[in-house]
């Protein structure tokens, strides 16, 4: 996942649109508060209005099983006697929804009806017929024993009486339930809504849209009993959240059941945008978007140009100047002359601390000229000290020193004489003094041959002095031992291998093995300059025969140097 760094989130930029979105907040939250009010408002509305259609419906569903009964009464008088079948056959097809009208006598035989009726030797015992003969005037039932229509019906009974006012059976009509069923068209309905009949068990008898109704929640009858209609939220098939209400229609047999849409915050958010949450969210976003341009214009992009400005005074460009500097507010414009007049002053003091460096770096050179020149000097007096020595040990012991001497010499020069007073380029200190000292011998007629392979690395003189003086030590014993007779060949390679660096001088003289374990002053001052340098030293007798001396120690910091050659000189 990717971080942005803090400083991102403290510019200008994220700071003045932090503080506005802070002042505006309140009245973005006012806004979304008036929204979720103005949002539970009509969703409470919403379900009063749809209680309030469930309970009118159900009255007019009531209302017609009432007039229902008023017309079987008045019909009672009369279902009896010649043509009594046309006439109620005729009732039936002048007024919607009734089904049949079917007249009973006492003992739950059919006397007359309008259409066919379905044979039933147990009616005088159902309960609806049972309920008439006991004096009860209307009885209302779904299930009435048999089917008397073929289509979702309830039979609604009257209870019919002789001249004697005894019970003389029933006069029934078989009422469709669609026709109790609200139309969808009706105006005090929710738009949108689907309208159900369901049974008191809990079925549905018909719906306008099946998917629209799931089931009935628990003790939703109870509910509606305690008062008068039921309203809830579920979801349909599809996932859809709705708002449903249920009131009863025949007594507990059948109740109306209304669905209706439910909108979510976000779709009442696209029903009601201006007055719901767009509005204050585009206000909030310009408020941004004006404070963003305005930063951006006045503030920003003369500070991203006097960064500009700083980053050249850092790349020592300190001609430049900020030209545009009387377009800027005053107070980024005093910021400007302040960068102008810092980078004079660093001008002015830049020219003087060059000159101080240039001149402690006149004198270093001159006094690393006069250490070497005294050197020189002394290096001289140790020669003509030598040729005035008649015991060859005593000679043989100044020119060592001599030469040690002229070592340290070649490094003093080649500080001054370099470009860096504090590093020095390994590999021509390393050739001059292979030259310096094998042109020496070349006085008493011995042709020396060498071969050098050196590896770049820049030093410090504090490694150079210890290095140097071991190489001495190490090719004046093969002047002394190998070379002393016949010459030869001198091989002196160094290498550098990661963290470790090696200096090798090779001879290809016969060296005793006293030449080996030998603890001369020669040997000492290796180990000593090996220990200096924290390494180690060894000599070994390498294939050629003669010795091969080695230095091995840990690699100093090195600068950029040239790519790995190697060359060869002979003498």
């Amino acid at each position: 996942m990717l971080r942005l760094p803090w400083s991102s989130l403290s510019t200008i930029r994220v700071r003045l649109a932090a503080a506005l979105a802070a002042a505006l907040l309140p009245v973005l939250l006012l806004g979304v508060l008036q929204a979720a009010i103005s949002f539970e408002r009509e969703g409470r509305e919403l379900r009063q209005n749809l209680g309030f259609a469930a309970e009118r419906s159900a009255a007019t569903a009531r209302a017609r099983m009432e007039s229902a009964n008023v017309l079987l009464e008045t019909l009672a008088p009369g279902a009896v006697g010649f043509q009594c079948a046309q006439r109620l056959a005729q009732v039936t097809a002048r007024i919607p929804g009734y089904l049949n009208l079917i007249r009973f006598d006492r003992l739950g035989r059919v006397v007359c009806a309008a259409t066919d009726v379905p044979y039933d030797p147990s009616r005088a015992e159902r309960p609806w017929f049972q309920q008439l003969r006991g004096g009860s005037e209307v009885s209302i039932t779904r299930e009435p024993g048999s089917a008397y229509a073929a289509e979702p019906a309830v039979l609604t009974a009257a209870r019919a009486v002789g001249p004697d006012r005894a019970f003389d059976g029933a006069f029934a009509a078989v009422i469709s339930l669609s026709s109790l069923q609200p139309r969808v068209t009706d105006p005090s309905l929710p738009k949108g809504a689907e309208v159900g009949l369901a049974e008191k068990t809990g079925r549905y008898i018909m719906t306008t849209d099946a998917l629209a109704f799931p089931a009935l929640p628990t003790n939703w009858r109870a509910k509606v009993a305690v008062s008068g209609s039921l309203v809830w939220y579920g979801s349909d098939a599809k996932g859809r959240r709705r708002v449903y209400s249920a009131a009863p229609v025949v007594g507990d047999e059948v109740y109306v059941v209304l669905s209706a849409a439910s909108p979510g915050l976000l779709s009442w958010a696209r029903l009601n945008p201006l007055t719901g949450i767009i509005l204050p969210l585009i206000a909030f976003a310009l408020a941004l978007v004006a404070v963003m341009i305005a930063t951006e214009r006045v503030v920003v992009r003369w500070i991203e140009y006097l960064q500009r400005i700083a980053m050249l005074y850092a790349r020592g460009r300190f001609s430049v100047r900020p030209i545009q500097a009387e377009q800027m507010p005053p107070e980024i414009r005093e910021l400007a002359e302040t960068l102008e007049d810092m980078a004079d002053a660093i001008v002015g003091r830049d020219a003087s601390l060059r000159d101080s460096l240039a001149q402690k770096d006149a004198l270093m050179r001159e006094i690393h000229h006069r250490v070497k020149n005294n050197l020189q000097v002394i290096s001289s007096l140790l020669n003509m000290q030598q040729r005035a020595l008649a015991d060859p040990a005593a000679r043989s012991a100044m020119s060592d020193t001599r030469q040690r001497i002229t070592a340290l010499a070649l490094i003093y020069r080649a500080l001054y004489q370099g470009p860096d007073l504090k590093r020095v380029d390994l590999r021509p200190f390393l050739e001059e003094l292979t030259a310096q000292l094998v042109s020496g011998e070349l006085t008493h007629g011995l042709a020396v041959r060498t071969e050098l392979k050196v590896d770049p690395l820049v030093i410090d003189p504090d490694r150079l002095a210890p290095l140097a003086l071991f190489a001495v030590e190490a090719i004046t014993n093969a002047q002394k031992h190998a070379f002393a007779a016949r010459g030869g060949t001198l091989t002196l390679n160094f290498t550098v291998r990661g963290q470790e660096a090696e200096l090798e001088i090779c001879d290809d003289g016969s060296a005793g093995e006293d030449a080996l374990v030998s603890s001369g002053v020669g040997r000492t001052l290796m180990t000593a300059f090996a220990r200096q340098l924290r390494g180690r030293a060894e000599l070994t007798r390498n294939a050629a025969g003669g010795v091969t001396a080695r230095l091995i120690f840990p690699t100093p910091a090195a600068a950029d140097a040239p790519p790995r050659q190697g060359n060869q000189a002979a003498a």
